[in-house]
């Protein structure tokens, strides 16, 4: 029997998530206070895809299973992307991914066994890692240290190139989508948190706004540019269907004219938008990464930084310390002849 998840959505929000177990279905409901309707909604579809590829009694699973499924998802090759591209013999999910899916399902496991929802679960069958070799000290005086069990590189953020969002932008048809655009651009907003933007939350004489429902339910204000505000006005003046709503950002024809626009819809937007103007580099949040790159690249403090882009963490907003491969050279060259100093010999070309 395959399991589908169901959903019940009002206003875009999840109400009622059901995958037809009862130790699932409760997990979910369990999660509807403690996590964002999108995480929970990315943790039933997780939990979809565990249930019916280990095909097994949930309380029968163990670490062997575990090892078992990360394998299965390394061999599965995505199957939603837009461009059908064949696969190579190692194609597979990207290790980000099997993380995600692998601490979803540890979460369930711990909820089961605290909660004891009807099987007694002991220990959870997820291994929390790999013992490190060499761990004398951590075995006697601190936690055993481990390795993870699906190790995911730390990445520097791609900003995109000027000419690149330039043919991006001017292949936009209306001022909504120029203003999404201008707002993940100029801003560093998330596309989730655009779309959550009321009309109450955008102060043009301070020139802020207001993110009510960040990441991780956090609240911030953030500074927008008067080219952002510009253009978002234009929208507002011109083009924004009377509504009833709240929000924003509204369809603008259509059966659901006046309604809020939504992420599939914005994700279509881009998607058609980035194939027009031959830029397939270009993703929603990746003009947030260019955003903070070169607001950082441009002067602006670590600590602005990270209250602009709404990190818990400032080690989280350190990646945009990086230098951009131009810039490190020209750091690099402006110092190397000084800072190293070698023999005048070395380097020089010899003749016979």
């Amino acid at each position: 029997m395959a399991y589908k998840l169901k959903r019940e959505l009002v206003e875009g929000k999840p109400v009622k998530l059901s995958l037809g177990v009862p130790e699932i279905d409760a997990f979910l409901k369990f999660l509807e206070y403690r996590c964002r309707p999108n995480t929970r909604i990315s943790y039933g579809y997780d939990l979809q895809v565990f249930i019916n590829t280990i095909a097994k009694p949930i309380g029968e699973v163990n670490s062997m299973d575990i090892l078992t499924f990360i394998e299965s998802q390394r061999a599965t090759f995505g199957q939603r992307r837009r461009v059908i591209t064949a696969p190579s013999p190692d194609a597979g999910l990207a290790n980000r991914t099997i993380r995600r899916r692998i601490a979803c399902i540890a979460s369930f496991y711990e909820y089961l066994r605290v909660f004891q929802q009807g099987i007694p679960i002991n220990n959870n069958p997820v291994p929390k890692g790999l013992t490190r070799r060499n761990s004398f000290w951590g075995n006697h005086y601190f936690n055993v240290p481990v390795t993870p069990l699906i190790r995911v590189p730390e990445t520097l953020p791609r900003p995109l190139e000027t000419e690149e969002i330039s043919r991006f932008v001017e292949s936009l048809r209306n001022h909504r989508d120029k203003a999404i655009v201008l707002l993940m651009l100029l801003a560093g907003l998330r596309k989730s948190e655009v779309l959550n933007l009321r009309l109450e939350d955008v102060h043009f004489g301070r020139r802020t706004l207001f993110v009510r429902d960040g990441k991780g339910g956090q609240q911030r204000v953030v500074a927008i540019s008067d080219t952002g505000l510009k253009e978002l006005l234009c929208y507002m003046d011109k083009e924004r269907p009377p509504s009833s709503s709240d929000y924003v950002f509204l369809v603008l024809k259509g059966p659901h004219r006046g309604q809020p626009l939504k992420i599939k819809a914005l994700d279509t937007i881009v998607w058609y938008h980035k194939q027009q103007a031959n830029t397939p580099g270009v993703q929603c949040h990746r003009l947030r990464h260019t955003c903070f790159t070169r607001l950082r690249q441009g002067g602006m403090s670590i600590e602005a930084l990270q209250a602009q882009a709404g990190h818990r963490s400032i080690t989280t907003t350190r990646i945009y310390l990086h230098l951009c491969p131009k810039e490190l050279q020209q750091e690099y060259s402006k110092l190397a002849e000084t800072v190293f100093a070698l023999p005048k010999e070395v380097g020089r070309s010899t003749n016979g």
